[in-house]
């Protein structure tokens, strides 16, 4: 909350082909996790990758939301603060330029913002703007109060 307004923390990735790419190109901070995974406990640990720093608090799961790849995102809402210009995150490593038999490395993310809500649904993957709308009901008390238990 930044004077009695929602702020919501997305990031933006990595690498070449984001570069340059702002309205529709960031994410909540995420990563992939095996079925039998937890997924609190696999969102902190993609968060803590990508950031840097760990995350703590009382949990709110959203409804997961399918991408149009068919991939499945699990997301979940805490109240918390983070220095956006302190993110480090982990690197990935891909052959750049293309057919250049090259490997280069690349940070996962390469930085983080708060944006208000508005601003977020401009900024965010098209496939991830629900998490925004869920998060303004949960908000409005409309909604049961966080869940997940205490992280």
């Amino acid at each position: 909350m930044r004077d009695g307004s929602p702020e919501v923390f997305l990031v933006h990735p990595g690498g070449p082909f984001w570069a340059g790419k702002d309205a529709g190109a960031w994410s909540i901070p995420k990563g992939e996790f095996e079925g039998g995974d937890d997924p609190l406990e696999a969102a902190k640990r993609e968060f803590l990758e990508e950031t840097g720093s760990p995350i703590d608090g009382t949990f709110a799961a959203l409804a997961p939301l399918k991408q149009r790849s068919g991939k499945v995102v699990h997301a979940f809402a805490v109240q918390g603060d983070l220095d956006a210009a302190s993110i480090g995150s982990n690197t990935f490593s891909m052959e750049w330029p293309p057919h250049s038999g090259k490997q280069q490395e690349f940070p996962e993310v390469d930085k983080g913002e708060w944006f208000t809500i508005n601003a977020a649904r401009e900024k965010l993957l098209e496939g991830q703007r629900g998490f925004l709308d869920e998060l303004e009901v949960l908000l409005s008390g409309d909604r049961p109060t966080l869940t997940g238990g205490e992280g």
